[in-house]
């Protein structure tokens, strides 16, 4: 049970770092710092979230990706640069988490959560892209807050409830699994197959 606890936290934690680096280091430090969550010890090391530079840090991160990411086409540039940025946060935080894990089972959980980060900042970023071609800015508007509630909300579950939202990360990339494929062709415009009505008949 605290193993799936662990990989719940971090992946939790990936997963919305995916969508909101900043958001998620700053919801679990200062959450951590008010005393609103509380680490199990297997996970003492992500104490250092809580830490005053890292705080200030996320926190001037977290402004200035909160305003990029309202402006239509300066949200998807933004997303471009974060492309690397948000798994490799995600994969570091998930170091500091299990320094103490054996080296092979280290490399593992590493390596998956930048992939869940991956994964969910590629979602993020393909749903702006699509929106951004409405001419209205409002949609966007509308989708970013609710992509910042759910950053940091998930990252509260992701430390008090691990288990719920493992089930979350795991849903989440059978869906990811299943829809990747046609988000590509729409991003790139590839026209949807068409069904031969001869093929019918026959």
């Amino acid at each position: 049970m605290k193993t799936l606890a662990l990989l719940g936290t971090v992946t939790g934690i990936a997963l919305f770092a995916g969508i909101r680096l900043y958001a998620t280091v700053l919801t679990v430090g200062l959450c951590l710092w008010y005393g609103l969550l509380h680490l199990p010890p297997e996970l003492a090391s992500l104490s250092i979230l809580a830490h005053p530079y890292v705080l200030g840090a996320a926190g001037i991160c977290a402004v200035m990706e909160f305003l990029a990411d309202k402006v239509p086409w300066v949200d998807s540039l933004w997303d471009a640069i974060h492309a690397f940025l948000r798994p490799a946060g995600a994969a570091l935080i998930a170091f500091a988490a299990v320094g103490r894990l054996d080296p092979a089972a280290e490399i593992a959980v590493i390596l998956l959560c930048g992939g869940v980060a991956f994964s969910s900042h590629s979602a993020k970023s393909g749903a702006r892209l699509l929106v951004n071609q409405s001419p209205e800015p409002f949609s966007n508007i509308v989708l970013s807050l609710f992509e910042d509630v759910l950053a940091v909300a998930g990252s509260y579950v992701a430390v008090a409830h691990p288990i719920a939202i493992l089930a979350v990360v795991a849903a989440f990339l059978c869906l990811f699994a299943l829809l990747a494929g046609r988000i590509y062709r729409r991003l790139r415009g590839d026209p949807a197959p068409r069904r031969n009505p001869a093929d019918g008949a026959r």
